[in-house]
């Protein structure tokens, strides 16, 4: 059984639980909204099921919720920001006007973020680009659970990368993807309902390929989507991410001494394009005309489309969530 909960009073929730686990009112608000706003999307493995491991990190003293981090403008198209061990989320908010401001002046703008934690899924952190009229690229890495392709033993992160464009009068087409066959926080929700995983998902600790969440979980490791094709998406995210932020590459993030922990602080980077800049015709214009060739294949919904679809009906009648879990949530922000 699940009952609805309105989104505002949801962030308010989670805003002060963020507090009282050591962030700042605005870091606590800036992940409360996007925790809401996945669960709100019907992104299940990104919301609220990322609490404990936001919470582990936080206690565990693995990421600091009130970091002062750093902005540098190093060229006329670029930032380079050090989230100095903070979340991601705020060193983006603060970068974004500056951003915003070096792609409409060149039609091009890259930020690269390190040793912050990003811990979300990263649709958020590029629809509002997309809304804004922009291109927006996202590269990031994460702690090491997937083997490269003909390895033993896991390098790479589950290494997301998103893309969004915008649409006239329309929402942005947006998407984002893990370069594993799966993600992780779809592992851990398959494990925890009892479900096996997909062939061709993970490995066990000995390299074998498995079925059992738990083995993949225990010591294995996930597999790259595509085989070579998605080990070689995932290189490149370390790349992108880790190496041109000057992060760490996800084998290199260990959390060991921090039980609980479960943020990383690996690298991100974004890049933002002005279609206006590039497309001698209409950018949105010439959208509409792929949109309408693949729907005339036979490609009834586009990606992000059930997200905005879910979206539209939480925001009218409130996002479910199950009462023990929203009973923890007051227990968690009133502690």
């Amino acid at each position: 059984m699940t009952i609805r909960i309105d989104y505002d009073e949801l962030v308010h929730l989670l805003a002060a639980m963020f507090r009282r686990h050591g962030c700042s009112d605005h870091v606590a608000l800036l992940l409360a909204e996007n925790m809401a706003g996945a669960e709100r999307d019907g992104a299940e493995s990104h919301g609220l099921f990322r609490i404990a491991g936001n919470l582990g990190s936080l206690d565990s003293g693995w990421v600091d919720g009130k970091a002062e981090f750093t902005i540098e403008d190093v060229a006329p198209g670029m930032l380079r920001a050090d989230g100095r061990n903070g979340f991601t989320l705020p060193v983006l908010a603060a970068a974004h006007d500056a951003l915003v401001a070096k792609a409409r002046q060149n039609g091009i703008a890259l930020l690269t973020v390190r040793k912050a934690h990003h811990f979300g899924a990263v649709w958020p952190d590029i629809e509002p680009f997309a809304r804004d009229g922009f291109i927006a690229l996202a590269m990031v890495n994460s702690m090491a659970s997937v083997v490269p392709h003909g390895g033993h033993h896991k390098v790479f992160g589950t290494n997301p990368m998103g893309f969004a464009a915008p649409r006239a009068g329309k929402d942005p087409l947006v998407f984002d993807q893990a370069s594993s066959a799966m993600a992780n926080g779809d592992v851990q929700i398959a494990a925890r309902e009892g479900r096996p995983l997909p062939p061709g998902t993970g490995v066990d600790r000995d390299g074998n390929p498995t079925t059992d969440p738990r083995a993949v979980l225990d010591g294995g490791a996930l597999l790259p989507f595509g085989g070579y094709k998605g080990a070689a998406i995932a290189m490149m995210m370390e790349i992108m991410g880790a190496a041109l932020a000057g992060s760490d590459f996800s084998f290199e993030i260990d959390w060991s001494a921090y039980p609980g922990a479960a943020t990383p602080h690996g690298g991100q980077t974004y890049i933002l394009i002005d279609p206006g800049r590039g497309a001698s015709h209409a950018f949105t214009a010439r959208m509409e005309t792929l949109i309408a060739a693949m729907h005339a294949a036979g490609q009834e919904r586009l990606p992000g489309d059930r997200r905005y679809a879910n979206r539209r009906e939480n925001l009218a009648h409130g996002i479910p969530i199950d009462p023990e879990r929203l009973a923890e949530i007051r227990r968690l922000a009133a502690e």
